[in-house]
């Protein structure tokens, strides 16, 4: 193999410009073909991306005997699904975060990789972001001495009337489709990076809670992980607070300074060091998952490691369970 020729199973929102676009501008990498269950819309999305081909039905994409990659980016619910059928082809998979429905999907799906020897990757896209990457190295060189703990909070208003009308959004709040709420749907991007930053885990506690009652999902959660090098952690998560409360902020202690960043909102690192405080400005991507994307066909073809593994995507999941459990 020495070029990826992908198909995409879903080709939702998510893929209009976060990722669709970037599997043609990645070197030795190109888009064969998408899936979606209604037709129409599969064309329309081949015809606007001008994309070869597209399908209706997940099966006749994944054996195409022309495409030998898959990116799996439908609801949570059907990860477990289509990754299998993937990997029992024998194709690699590219699949969206959260990586499954629950934990238990994800261990299997890990497992499934494991015992048929294909290639998995969790599109925890934000490890290959350059912000992030220089937050990692930050920690790495000791930019704020040894680090203590970790906070993170994040909290938005509540989803309208309009967009829990809107089938796109509301999804994201059925326990059924996405696993959870909101929670599910933004803390593992958070989350992740955690356990990317500071390693194995210790231990996990949480709570979680419905108060506002406008949907099934709960609204309200709160977490702690002691990992296993000493660094404690604590986020809490609402998503039912005015507008005006609205925050999406993490900070990082350490024994010498701090370093402060958003998640979902910002492009700026806020180091405190040396009794000094830097600002250091990151450009905004055209899109998000470009770089994960091209680092995953770089392993796909044998060039590096594993940018986001099956069982490490399956150790967010945990994390996430035990939070809400």
């Amino acid at each position: 193999m020495n070029k990826i020729k992908w198909g995409i199973i879903g080709c939702g929102d998510v893929t209009e410009l976060k990722s669709g676009p970037a599997f043609n501008k990645v070197a030795n990498s190109c888009l064969m073909a998408v899936m979606r269950r209604d037709g129409a819309k599969a064309q329309d999305y081949a015809r606007r991306h001008h994309i070869p081909r597209w399908y209706s039905d997940a099966r006749e994409l994944i054996n195409d005997p022309e495409i030998n990659a898959i990116y799996v980016a439908t609801p949570p619910s059907s990860h477990e699904e289509y990754t299998f059928a993937a990997i029992n082809a024998g194709k690699p998979v590219y699949v969206e975060k959260p990586m499954a429905l629950n934990y238990a999907s994800a261990k299997n799906i890990a497992a499934a990789a494991d015992t048929n020897k294909v290639k998995l990757v969790v599109a925890h896209y934000r490890r290959r972001q350059p912000r992030f990457i220089k937050i990692k190295q930050l920690i790495d060189d000791k930019a704020i001495g040894e680090v203590l703990f970790a906070h993170i909070e994040l909290s938005k208003p509540p989803l309208t009337k309009i967009e829990l009308a809107d089938e796109k959004i509301a999804w994201r709040v059925d326990p059924a489709i996405s696993g959870g709420g909101l929670f599910h749907d933004l803390a593992p991007h958070q989350l992740d990076l955690m356990y990317h930053f500071f390693g194995p885990v210790l231990k996990v506690t949480g709570i979680a809670t419905n108060q506002g009652g406008i949907y099934a999902a709960d609204d309200m959660v709160a977490g702690n992980i002691l990992f296993k090098n000493g660094i404690a952690f604590n986020g809490t998560w609402c998503f039912n607070t005015a507008a005006a409360a609205a925050n999406d902020d993490c900070q990082i202690i350490g024994t010498t300074g701090k370093i402060s960043f958003n998640f979902f909102s910002g492009t700026t690192i806020t180091l405190l060091a040396a009794g000094k405080t830097t600002t250091l400005p990151f450009e905004v991507l055209q899109h998000v998952q470009q770089p994960m994307i091209e680092t995953t066909v770089q392993y796909l073809l044998d060039e590096c490691s594993n940018p986001c593994s099956g069982h490490q995507g399956a150790e967010v999941m945990r994390l996430l369970e035990a939070f809400v459990t």
